[in-house]
């Protein structure tokens, strides 16, 4: 990580949340799929939900609607609007039962803090079932800021949310790493001029994030704050 910032720790660390700290698959396939069921609709399972995921809730949705990543062609409408109410309220009633945090999260987290590094979550997830889970898994002490996808007009890829967070904890994108698994994280920190590392686990649409070129790859968190 001071590789990037010529031998110095970051003014500030953004995380990512889905597929970069905590595995939310299970319980949002499983919410997916009851929606789809409840619309007499064949369910998805956690290979499709896998590369669907990434952003929002509603984008998600949509994708599962249409079984496929792509809906670029495809606008929101009554249908979607029911489903994404009845996903919401099934992701509510499953959120957290099978959700876990990967492997070297919580040491990474805690060595940060140790070095006194400021820390921020930018997650396109929304903010009600973002508090919940790091209440959940008591995480939420960590952070400094919180950013879920319903709290700005515009969620990653777009640079807003890194942009916002900057201002609030005042750095600036040269002293700031954004952290995260997918595409989705690294336009949003190129756009905003921000160092990025990725994780080569998570959701990236069934793609490698080296397609993308972030400044460093890691395998575990657990080696990014060494």
């Amino acid at each position: 990580m001071k590789s990037l910032f010529a031998g110095q720790p970051p003014a500030l660390v953004l995380f990512d949340f889905d597929g970069t700290l905590m595995d939310c698959l299970p319980d949002l396939a499983t919410a997916i799929d009851r929606m789809l069921s409840d619309l007499g609709r064949p369910v998805a399972g956690e290979e499709n939900v896998s590369h669907w995921i990434g952003n929002g809730a509603a984008i998600l949705v949509r994708r599962a609607l249409h079984g496929r990543y792509d809906i670029a062609n495809t606008e929101p409408d009554a249908l979607s609007e029911q489903a994404l109410a009845l996903f919401l309220q099934h992701y509510g009633d499953v959120s957290g039962q099978q959700s876990r945090l990967y492997p070297g999260v919580l040491a990474c987290l805690q060595a940060l803090s140790e070095q006194g590094i400021p820390m921020g979550l930018i997650t396109n997830k929304p903010l009600l079932f973002t508090r919940h889970l790091l209440e959940q898994f008591a995480l939420e002490d960590y952070f400094q800021l919180v950013l879920g996808g319903d709290c700005l007009p515009e969620k990653k890829p777009h640079p807003l949310p890194l942009q916002h967070a900057m201002q609030e904890l005042n750095t600036q994108p040269a002293d700031t790493l954004m952290v995260g698994d997918s595409a989705n994280d690294i336009l949003a920190a190129k756009a905003a001029g921000c160092p990025v590392v990725a994780v080569s686990y998570g959701f990236n649409h069934g793609r490698s994030v080296s397609e993308y070129q972030p400044d460093l790859i890691l395998d575990s968190l657990a080696d990014l704050a060494g």
